[in-house]
């Protein structure tokens, strides 16, 4: 029977930690439930020891109060990344909805860091709440970890009295931008694995292969043709002035990163990217399906709409979409509503707008928002899909053709000393 170990809460806000055996994950939670304990952590051991990975990211997508944890804990970074920050609420969350006070419950998140860089973040927030601040409040000192959109949904929380509700749902969303962001990210991982080494390859063969044969077609006296010529000098270019090639380069990606800095050029360059011919559509779906689940996050805790909209700049990652966003907040406080602006901008999917417009008249834009957005995440995975296929023997054939050419250069004048025709 599998072994798990687990760390829970009892009543008086004691840490209890251990291990259980059990059929299930669920089962074991259930047990600790019946002992009275609230739940934090439950991770298979593996034969060796360690810590099995769960399938979920680490966090439980259940409706229930219960956390799974990783062999990455909690507090494991040497950072607050974005699974911690969703690992925190979540557990926050828990222990809330559990009934216990938010110093107490922010006391056993401190005792449970791993990291005294994450303790001492938790301990300052403490404090601040301790001294008569509300969580927003306290939160908002710290912009560098808890964005705009997190605090007013804290905001939100305490409004409304359920605080604890409303921080397992922005758990929740935290985790399915994290989901999306990671499924693109890991898409893309291979693709530049290709390029790299394409890449490497191909400058191998320039600085290492192509001079050597410059070396012989010297001594032969061979008639070489323009092309030849040009790869031979390109070789014996970089590879005598290598660390020139090198401060270039470095030199024009610290002009593009200081261009996209701009936000006059980064907006020319985020509307380019919007117009090529794969990139372009992938990109507007990934925004929209950002848009649209934080848009709904918003309204379901009951942030306004403007409101909703003037945060929900901040987490758009194209310039255009945030300049669009900016355009129909505008039009919505001259009673215009939502979709048309929207329809008028031109940059949002028709689909995405007609179903808004569906959810305005329903009254149910909340609802209709969150089923854009899994319209969007399945296009998105489906758009990766087939951007993936079409790259991929793009890239290799090409690298081949590229390859191919540059031996065909070099042994045309090889075989021509030898009176061999190619």
């Amino acid at each position: 029977m599998p072994i798990f170990q687990y760390k829970a809460v009892s009543a008086d806000g004691d840490i209890k930690e251990g291990v259980l055996e059990g059929a299930s994950q669920s089962g074991v939670v259930a047990h600790l439930q019946s002992l009275g304990l609230i739940p934090i952590r439950a991770a298979e051991v593996g034969p060796s020891g360690a810590v099995a990975v769960s399938g979920g990211g680490g966090a439980s997508s259940g409706s229930g109060p219960f956390i799974t944890s990783p062999t990455k804990t909690l507090f494991s970074g040497s950072i607050l990344n974005a699974t911690d920050l969703s690992l925190i609420t979540r557990e926050l969350a828990t222990l809330l909805k559990a009934g216990l006070p938010l110093d107490r419950s922010f006391e056993i998140l401190i005792n449970l860091a791993e990291k005294e860089k994450i303790g001492s973040l938790l301990t300052t927030i403490r404090n601040e709440v301790r001294g008569g601040s509300s969580l927003s409040k306290a939160l908002d000192q710290h912009r560098d970890v808890f964005s705009r959109f997190y605090i007013n949904m804290v905001k939100a929380g305490e409004a409304g009295g359920a605080l604890g509700a409303v921080l397992m749902r922005l758990a929740e969303h935290l985790d399915r931008a994290k989901e999306l962001k990671d499924s693109v990210i890991s898409a893309m991982i291979y693709p530049m694995i290709l390029f790299g080494t394409a890449f490497c390859s191909l400058m191998i063969l320039l600085t290492v292969v192509v001079p050597q044969f410059k070396q012989i077609f010297d001594q032969s006296g061979a008639a070489l043709s323009t092309a030849t010529q040009a790869l031979l000098a390109t070789g014996m270019f970089l590879k005598g002035n290598w660390m020139i090639v090198m401060a270039i380069a470095m030199l024009l990606i610290w002009l593009v990163a200081r261009s996209f800095a701009n936000p006059a050029s980064r907006m020319r360059w985020d509307r380019r990217l919007l117009g090529w011919p794969i990139a372009g559509p992938l990109i507007a779906r990934i925004e929209m399906a950002r848009f649209s689940r934080s848009l709904a996050t918003l309204l379901q805790n009951g942030v306004p709409l403007l409101a909703s909209l003037a945060i929900l700049k901040e987490t758009l990652g194209n310039a255009v979409f945030r300049d669009a966003v900016e355009f129909v907040a505008r039009e919505l406080k001259e009673g215009r509503g939502m979709s048309k602006p929207m329809m008028e901008a031109k940059i949002f999917p028709k689909l995405a707008t007609q179903m808004i417009s569906v959810g305005e008249e329903t009254g149910r834009l909340d609802e209709m928002l969150f089923q854009v957005a899994e319209v969007y995440d399945r296009q998105v995975a489906a758009a990766t899909k087939r951007a993936l296929a079409l790259l991929q023997p793009v890239m290799i054939i090409g690298l081949a053709l590229l390859i191919g050419f540059i031996m065909f250069l070099i042994l045309d004048p090889m075989l021509s000393m030898m009176d061999i025709p190619l």
